[in-house]
């Protein structure tokens, strides 16, 4: 028996919802909230999920990339009153198995549930763990365990794949983790930078030239596209590709044959094309700056890279990976990793990804030099400066870079909104807490990122009770 759990806040709709669901051989379970029926997901299995977009709480998309994280995921089908096309998209892109707009037909209803319960059913018994090559690929949350199972399944195909996402997420990571895990692991991995492609040399450098081409051009020379023959050509930032050559490039997808520079015949290439790239190739498409023809082709199969914001669990383990690379490298003792070091590194923001954790690992090893142990206080100063502007801004810790949308706001609950003097005593306090935590008590330090005298500083550390902290 299929088991259905129908968050909606309209006491009508789950009846009846769940009128159809008993029809069906079903069982069903209602929610009231997002938060009600994300603990019953938490807690229970389900085969199908009837989600209503406006809750008490929050807009039940936002809790669907949630959704579709979790192990054995079950499909989701968002209900809504208002139908909304951005809406509707962006539930699609976020893993919906489909959008229904209130009131829908009785037999259009039961026909959606049907198909995805049965979509659900072949795909859990078609659904067997993977072993998969990850090198260099650190992280076990919910996050990269969903974009690890697209890199598996890409890893089965021929297709094209387009790899999506913010600088220093880790694409090229991904798409060589596809290669490896492939039947070309054994053939060239050849990547191709498409934001250092001299304007005047792009077409030689990728199709290659014969001999007289141009000035220089003394022998036949083999194009990038034609070094990865048998293997995987990686398209790094192709969005940077130039319009006169994304036409040409499109026929080599097509036909698998290109003409090198100058050349009097075309040459057959086999390879498996993967592309990547953090800019929004559609917003391109509209402004004319990239083929729609092209992206058509190349998102076969895509794979957004989440950022390492959205991926707070992995930054421990990433940063006990790196630091025990870098201490091996240099010949240099393993450090330890204070509570308080971890924390600062969850609680930043990371805007960089994974590329700026590591470089800022590598600084902070310089900067702790023999010292056995890692501090908040060996970070870069432009990271502790701004831990102690979100102190400011009164960011409880576990909001700092485990929301995605940004800065949680502070909270009043039952008490209600305390005066403005307790607030702000309230705040400062809180401010001085997390300046003396970033800067390890260091005060001419807490004085140059909070801009205060020491004289101001020592009068309100005095003041709060927190002058005889370590200084």
């Amino acid at each position: 028996m299929n088991d259905i759990l129908i968050i909606d806040d309209d006491p009508g709709i789950n009846t009846m919802l769940a009128n159809v669901a008993k029809r069906m051989g079903c069982q069903a379970r209602c929610a009231d909230t997002a938060r009600q029926g994300w603990d019953a997901i938490q807690k229970d299995a389900f085969d199908l999920v009837l989600l209503d977009v406006g809750l008490p709480d929050g807009n039940g998309l936002h809790i669907l990339p949630r959704i579709r994280q979790i192990a054995n995921a079950p499909e989701v089908i968002i209900i809504t009153g208002n139908g909304d096309p951005n809406a509707a998209e962006l539930a699609i892109k976020n893993g919906a198995w489909d959008y229904m707009v209130k009131p829908a037909g009785l037999h259009e209803m039961m026909l959606k549930i049907e198909r995805a319960l049965t979509y659900h059913k072949t795909k859990i018994a078609h659904d067997r763990p993977r072993l998969l090559k990850r090198d260099n690929i650190v992280g076990q949350s919910p996050v990269l365990n969903a974009v690890l199972e697209r890199v598996a399944h890409a890893a089965t195909t021929e297709s094209n794949v387009l790899i999506c996402g913010e600088t220093g997420t880790g694409k090229e990571l991904l798409a060589r983790a596809i290669h490896e895990n492939s039947g070309r692991a054994d053939y060239p991995f050849v990547v191709v930078d498409c934001t250092s492609l001299p304007e005047n040399l792009v077409e030689s450098l990728l199709f290659g030239h014969a001999r007289g081409a141009f000035t220089g051009a003394d022998k036949d020379r083999d194009g990038l596209i034609r070094q990865a023959h048998g293997g995987t050509l990686l398209l790094d930032e192709i969005g940077e590709m130039p319009l006169s050559i994304q036409k040409k490039f499109l026929r080599v997808i097509q036909e698998r044959r290109l003409r090198p520079v100058s050349g009097q015949s075309e040459v057959a290439v086999d390879f498996r094309l993967i592309a990547a790239t953090n800019r929004d190739l559609e917003t391109m498409v509209a402004k004319g700056l990239f083929r729609s023809d092209l992206l058509f082709r190349l998102r076969t199969l895509s794979i957004d890279t989440p950022p390492l914001r959205q991926r707070p669990q992995d930054i421990q383990c990433l940063a006990i990976h790196y630091l025990n690379r870098l201490c091996s490298l240099n010949r240099k003792e393993t450090k330890g990793l204070s509570v308080d070091f971890i924390d600062a590194l969850q609680r930043y923001n990371w805007p960089g990804n994974v590329r700026e954790l590591f470089h800022a690992l590598e600084e902070t090893l310089c900067s702790a030099g023999p010292e056995p142990t890692l501090y908040p206080h060996h970070l870069p100063v432009h990271i502790r400066a701004t831990l102690a502007r979100m102190a400011v801004k009164g960011i409880p810790a576990e909001t700092g870079s485990h929301s995605a949308r940004g800065f949680a706001p502070i909270e009043w609950h039952d008490e209600g909104c305390p005066a403005i003097a307790t607030y702000r005593e309230f705040m400062d306090r809180h401010y001085l807490e997390r300046l003396l935590q970033a800067t390890q008590g260091n005060r001419k330090e807490a004085c140059q990122i909070s801009g205060l005298s020491r004289t101001r500083l020592f009068e309100l550390l005095k003041k709060h009770g927190l002058s005889g902290q370590h200084a």
